[in-house]
């Protein structure tokens, strides 16, 4: 049995407006009613005043989207014919999978599901969740029944926040559906957006696993230059020369060294592992890797207060700035920030750490992680200068510009290796 949908006539309910959801609303939103939806009530305020914090979606795009309407009211949704879920899947303090957002989402969806409506799904989660711990809600709270009266798909996210060469409809998307025929109306939904074109998975279970390991390979390759660079850190050879030599072989990776963070590669792995765990196999490769990149924020800290006994810097006392919050360049996204790791290894050693991002909003710094963002350094003041994130803005005075912000006596410390390797006094 199949839809009688047509994806022609579909209105959509994007679920969560985050980083996923509001670009995805919106694109949908130039060419057919689109319903944006989410809990949060200062985010809908937000998007009606036309601005968008997350800076993924300019004032001008928001107003293009003509035919979308934002809403925390799950009330609205009733006119959906197509429900796409896009909110986080985060881990929780035992780096186990939280799904508490997705089944609440699937709950939300579920009071508004009828008859040949069709729910795809976005979130990264492992093989088996949509039909396995989202369908089972869809059915309890809407009383139908999945493949004959409702249907999914599954189509993962591919964002890359901050990223404004590779957008929404310029990555090609992979899709899928829970039979042949909804599979094809799910493709040709997506298709009528994206312009670098779809790629049809054979089953939901397929395109879950196809993301979920495209973070996992990444998170493999940096976790090995992390191990090189520990590596060569004993051997007293600079990782980054290395690296470069290295690279001069037309197939080799260029990975860097670094701190894995984010609300993807330092969390999509988890979700492989546990479904592996709960099969009966322990995985070795993928959580030694997850070991090695999540120890990253104590062992630079570590080699930071070696350095700087070296250089006779007091410890006890001592003022480092860190300039960069955010889990990557260009981008205020602070989820799963593995800067923070170095902030609270350095406090352990009774250093005073200031914090300096200017993408990032001092609230949420705050709500997030108890830190006070320092608005505007001054020069002169710290005996450590830690350039932790490669925002442009960090970038564009120079090295001089960083070294100002310290003392006479002081350490500059690029993490990113942004400058040349004689304006730094320390790198990975």
């Amino acid at each position: 049995m199949g839809s009688d949908l047509c994806i022609d006539g579909a209105v959509i309910a994007v679920i969560g407006l985050g980083y996923v959801g509001l670009p995805l609303a919106v694109e949908f939103g130039k060419k057919r009613r689109v319903i944006g939806f989410d809990v949060n009530e200062r985010r809908i305020s937000e998007l009606r005043e036309g601005s968008d914090h997350t800076r993924e979606v300019e004032a001008e795009e928001l107003a293009e989207a003509r035919h979308l309407a934002v809403s925390s009211d799950p009330t609205d949704l009733k006119d959906a014919t197509v429900f796409i879920v896009t909110v986080p899947t985060p881990i929780d303090a035992h780096k186990h999978p939280d799904l508490t957002p997705l089944l609440k989402a699937s709950e939300t969806v579920g009071g508004a599901l009828k008859r040949g409506d069709i729910v795809i799904y976005e979130s990264t989660v492992y093989p088996g969740a949509t039909e396995e711990d989202c369908v089972p809600v869809l059915e309890r709270v809407s009383g139908l029944t999945f493949n004959e009266d409702f249907f999914c798909g599954y189509s993962p996210e591919r964002i890359n926040p901050g990223d404004k060469q590779h957008r929404l409809t310029t990555i090609l998307k992979v899709t899928s559906g829970s039979t042949p025929e909804i599979a094809d109306k799910v493709d040709v939904l997506y298709a009528s957006i994206i312009e670098a074109g779809t790629y049809k998975a054979e089953s939901i279970r397929v395109a879950e696993a196809a993301k979920v390991i495209e973070n996992t390979q990444r998170d493999l390759n940096i976790a090995l230059v992390n191990e090189l660079a520990i590596i060569f850190n004993r051997m007293e050879i600079d990782t980054d020369a290395v690296l470069r030599a290295a690279g001069t072989k037309w197939n080799f990776l260029p990975f860097r060294p670094g701190l894995v963070g984010g609300h993807c590669i330092g969390v999509d792995p988890y979700y492989l592992t546990h479904k592996a765990e709960a099969l009966g196999y322990h995985p070795q490769v993928i959580l030694a890797g997850r070991r090695i990149n999540d120890g990253m924020g104590s062992y630079v800290a570590g080699r930071l207060v070696k350095a700087m006994l070296k250089r006779r810097i007091q410890i006890d006392g001592a003022r480092v700035l860190v300039l960069g919050l955010a889990f990557k360049e260009n981008c205020p996204d602070l989820r799963n920030t593995r800067v923070v790791d170095v902030i609270r290894e350095l406090a352990d050693f009774d250093i005073e750490v200031d914090v300096h991002d200017p993408w990032v909003d001092a609230a949420e710094a705050r709500a997030e992680y108890g830190i006070e963002l320092v608005a505007e350094p001054e020069n002169s003041t710290y005996d450590v200068v830690v350039l932790a994130v490669a925002h442009d803005a960090f970038r564009a005075g120079g090295a001089a510009a960083l070294h100002a912000l310290g003392r006479k006596k002081h350490m500059f410390c690029d993490l990113k290796s942004v400058f040349p390797e004689d304006e730094s006094d320390f790198r990975l």
